[in-house]
């Protein structure tokens, strides 16, 4: 079990976070799943811990193959915020504590995709529902803001214009691509909300959506 104690008004809250229920545990338990995740929204707070590579630093599986990918990590953070969940992620030091090169690229380009997709990610909370797709089979993973809904593309897009299915918008949406400030064009198309990315079709994991007002899902 892991420990922490942070002071609020001079009063110490303490979070027990471990892979069991603690029976008559004091303060607040988080329960963690170990290099998973869960497959559904979870009513209370839970964390995925994980690693980019190995838990700690090996010079023998230090080759870059053996480490999770960009993609990988972001698809994997997207999944477990969309699920009420947090993600621990490890990283393994070399003796003298430096990061080596590999896993901090891999933080880099995480911190990278957060710094254009993060209002997709901090502050939010769950939606109806965590997952959905579009009509082409791409996975989508939701979460929200008041009066808001981010649908972010687990997959880079294969054509201009994409279809969320099970999604119903009203007139005077605003879509858009975070990172870009113009709005999106966009229209109900049956069930689903198709999106124009038009020349603006972006590249990379994890293609963010944001609509206002939040629609409503079907």
């Amino acid at each position: 079990y892991n420990l922490s104690a942070a002071k609020n008004g001079g009063k110490a809250e303490v979070v027990v976070n471990g892979k069991h229920i603690l029976p008559n545990h004091v303060g607040a338990f988080v329960e963690d799943i170990e290099r998973s995740t869960a497959n559904a929204i979870r009513p209370d707070p839970w964390q995925t811990d994980t690693c980019i590579g190995d838990w700690h630093y090996s010079r023998a599986v230090a080759e870059e193959n053996r480490y999770a990918t960009v993609p990988t990590i972001v698809s994997m953070l997207t999944d477990i915020v969309s699920k009420n969940g947090n993600l621990l992620l490890n990283v393994g030091p070399k003796p003298g504590g430096e990061i080596p090169e590999v896993q901090l690229d891999r933080i880099k380009g995480v911190g990278a995709w957060l710094s254009v997709n993060g209002d997709a990610i901090y502050g939010t909370r769950p939606w109806k529902r965590a997952e959905g797709r579009t009509t082409d089979g791409s996975g989508v993973r939701f979460t929200s803001k008041p009066g808001s809904l981010f649908a972010i593309l687990m997959e880079t897009p294969r054509s201009p214009e994409i279809t969320i299915e099970s999604l119903k918008a009203a007139a005077g949406t605003r879509v858009e691509l975070l990172g870009d400030d113009e709005p999106l064009a966009w229209a109900q198309e049956g069930s689903g909300v198709a999106v124009r990315l038009g020349s603006r079709l972006p590249e990379g994991p994890a293609v963010c959506l944001k609509i206002t007002p939040e629609p409503s899902g079907l």
